[in-house]
């Protein structure tokens, strides 16, 4: 189980290593243990069923819902039945069979900008912190997100040769307009931060 943040502060290396290690063990174990395999991205989330072979579709239960998912054979305990760690756009995700021996199922995220810790609210969850996106290109990003991203690395930029930040350029930028507006104003002791 994760340690308070306290407690993981207070280890070496060695055994924060060795923990993590353990953590990753203890992670691959329950995910392998599920009636499922899923992986995802950050707009959305794959899920890969097995069926008996020879399963045709009209055998199938499927049940795609906002925050719900059922997936069995007509007349049988659902292989994998509950509510979606987050909600899903339904008009958007579908599932199909693959090869007569499992169900696929693409998940759109309504929510594009965050990992989920599981498929299903009951089931065991992975360690989100330690997810290494893939590299993506910045013309990939919405309009907002794009901004935030180029603003970032701007900023960093900026920082490395020894320059002021965007918010420090607009707050100097506010302070020279304050001091043409008020030229009565004596600003040479002042310390602005």
């Amino acid at each position: 189980m994760p340690l308070p943040a306290e407690e993981y502060e207070k280890l070496t290396k060695e055994e924060r290593d060795a923990y993590e290690k353990g953590e990753r063990e203890r992670e691959a174990s329950e995910q392998a243990a599920l009636p499922y395999k899923w992986s995802q991205e950050l707009g959305t989330v794959t899920v890969l069923v097995p069926v008996p072979k020879g399963t045709r579709g009209k055998q199938l239960n499927v049940i795609l819902a906002k925050k719900k998912l059922v997936v069995g054979l007509k007349g049988q305990e659902p292989i994998m039945e509950g509510e979606l760690s987050k909600e899903i756009k339904v008009e958007d995700s579908t599932w199909t069979l693959e090869d007569s021996e499992s169900v696929q199922i693409h998940l759109e995220k309504v929510n594009k900008e965050s990992w989920w810790q599981n498929v299903l609210t009951h089931h065991p969850k992975i360690d989100t912190t330690k997810i290494v996106p893939e590299n993506s290109k910045l013309s990939d990003l919405d309009g907002e997100m794009r901004g935030m991203v180029e603003k970032m690395m701007f900023d960093n930029q900026q920082k490395q040769m020894g320059k002021p930040t965007s918010d420090e350029m607009k707050k100097a930028e506010a302070l020279e307009k304050f001091k043409k507006a008020h030229p009565e104003l004596d600003f040479s002791n002042a310390k602005i931060s």
